[in-house]
C-alpha cells in the first residue's frame, strides 16, 4: 500500500512539474514570439522562394515546438532520476546503459530546444509542421518509456 501511494505521489509530482515548466513555456512564447527574418543571410544561394505559408503558421509551429521541447527535457530529467534509483538498487550494468542513452537524448533535446537556439542569437524558421514532428515521436516514446519506469 505504501509502495503505491509513493508512486501516486511521483506520479503527481511529475505532472505538477510538467504543468508548470508547458505554462511557463507558452507564456515564454506568448512574450517572445519567434519571427520569420525579412531574408536570409544565403538568400541569393537558395533560388527562388516558394509561396510564403500564412502568416502565423511558422510561430505557431515552434511554439509547439518548444513546448514538446520542454515537456520532453522534463521527462528526460525523470527518466535519468528513475535510472539513477534503479542503478542504486540493482548496481545493473544495463541500467548504466539507460543512464547513458537517456543523457544522450537530454542533450537532443536540449540542443534541438528553440529557447535554447534563442538564448545563443539563433532564429528559427523555415520547416513549418516537420520543426515539430520529430520532438512529437520522441515525446510518445519518452512518455512510453517513463511508463514502464514507473511502473516497474
Amino acid at each position: 500500500m505504501k509502495h503505491e501511494l509513493n508512486k501516486n505521489l511521483k506520479l503527481t509530482l511529475m505532472l505538477v512539474a510538467l504543468s508548470i515548466v508547458v505554462l511557463l513555456v507558452i507564456f515564454w512564447t506568448i512574450e517572445y514570439p519567434i519571427r520569420i527574418p525579412n531574408s536570409h543571410p544565403r538568400a541569393e544561394f537558395m533560388g527562388p522562394r516558394p509561396s510564403r505559408p500564412t502568416p502565423g503558421d511558422i510561430e505557431l509551429f515552434y511554439t509547439v515546438k518548444t513546448v514538446i521541447s520542454s515537456i520532453n527535457v522534463m521527462l528526460l530529467i525523470f527518466l535519468l532520476i528513475g535510472y539513477i534509483d534503479i542503478y542504486r538498487k540493482t548496481k545493473s550494468e544495463f541500467t548504466i546503459g539507460l543512464l547513458i542513452f537517456s543523457m544522450t537524448l537530454l542533450l537532443y533535446a536540449l540542443s534541438s530546444n528553440p529557447l535554447i537556439h534563442w538564448l545563443f542569437g539563433f532564429r528559427a524558421f523555415g520547416l513549418g509542421p516537420f520543426a515539430m514532428l520529430p520532438d512529437l515521436f520522441a515525446c510518445v516514446a519518452l512518455s512510453i518509456l517513463l511508463y514502464f519506469t514507473i511502473k516497474y
